[in-house]
């Protein structure tokens, strides 16, 4: 799920790093004191506009970041390869892969299906698999109780920027060197917050009205602080029933997501339910409710087929 290195010489010299890990593989993290800042930290970073499988993506700030979905996670097998903030990936450690949130940064994943929640580190951008919300390390994934099975329904928010060794450094304009590859912008975007990268071409301007707005379990939403990566798990109340939709978009107003329903009539089932989020009135345009991701996943392939590259799963009660 991470992508390929951009040169050849930096694969050689990726070999050499992963050969050199094998041997002297890093311990688990503590679960009860906080974790020390890694000294392979990089850079501090908002990310340029970047393209991936046809899909734009616009890394930008996100305090009020609050989202749910589905989690995946990513193995021992990229263990030493660069993050796209030029850390070094470490299957061990408690960090995880974001298409748009700045990096690094800590957000808090809480799983859905059992409570147990944590914080982590993101350092990385994915997961760009179709209806997945963030990849996790195997460590988190193991700490949060679904390695095994692979995925859970979870909810993610935004808890501050993470700790770097000194003073944060900013890079104005790095290089793009995201390594994770395994769901579409979430939320409304600061335009103020794009640049784009030298010779690249232009990203296509974003259509605010017609991001999908995931709608969060009812939990009482954290204030955003700079809490670190402790290792510590904590077991929090959450929805005794929960179900995954299809969201192909929210809008302020009814009469566009009454025509986004319309273009995809063909994917089936759609139907339109108003919520109210920040005190404004969406209209949600979703397929859904589904109990088994496979339906889930199924249903997001016929909606992307329709042309709606901004659909998403979204976990609700």
């Amino acid at each position: 799920m991470l992508r390929a290195l951009r040169s050849a010489a930096a694969a050689v010299l990726l070999a050499v790093f992963v050969a050199a890990c094998a041997t002297r593989p890093s311990a688990p993290p503590p679960e009860n004191h906080q974790v020390s800042v890694p000294s392979t930290a990089g850079v501090y970073k908002i990310g340029n506009p970047y393209q991936q499988d046809g899909i734009w993506y616009y890394p930008h700030e996100q305090p009020d970041y609050d989202e749910t979905g589905v989690a995946s996670w990513y193995g021992a097998e990229f263990h030493g390869q660069r993050t796209a903030n030029g850390e070094t990936f470490d299957s061990n450690a408690l960090t995880a892969a974001h298409r748009t949130l700045p990096m690094p940064v800590n957000v808090r994943v809480t799983n859905l299906e059992n409570g147990r929640s944590l914080i982590v580190r993101v350092n990385d951008r994915g997961p760009f698999a179709r209806g997945r919300i963030i990849d996790v390390s195997a460590r988190a994934a193991e700490l949060l109780g679904f390695k095994n099975q692979g995925t859970a329904r979870v909810r993610v928010t935004y808890m501050g920027k993470a700790l770097l060794p000194g003073a944060n450094q900013i890079e104005e304009t790095p290089p793009e060197i995201a390594t994770a590859v395994p769901a579409a912008p979430a939320g409304k975007v600061d335009m103020s917050a794009l640049s784009i990268v030298p010779g690249a071409a232009a990203a296509p301007p974003v259509q605010v009205s017609q991001l999908p707005q995931p709608t969060p379990a009812t939990l009482p939403p954290p204030q955003p602080v700079e809490e670190p990566v402790t290792g510590q798990v904590t077991q929090v109340q959450v929805p005794a029933v929960t179900h995954l939709y299809v969201q192909a978009g929210a809008f302020s107003t009814r009469s566009n997501a009454e025509r986004l329903k319309t273009r995809l009539s063909a994917a089936g089932g759609l139907m339109i339910s108003a919520t109210t989020r920040n005190g404004q009135t969406l209209y949600r345009v979703r397929v859904g409710p589904f109990d088994e991701l496979s339906a889930a996943d199924a249903a997001l392939a016929r909606v992307v087929k329709l042309g709606s590259n901004d659909a998403q799963i979204v976990v609700d009660q």
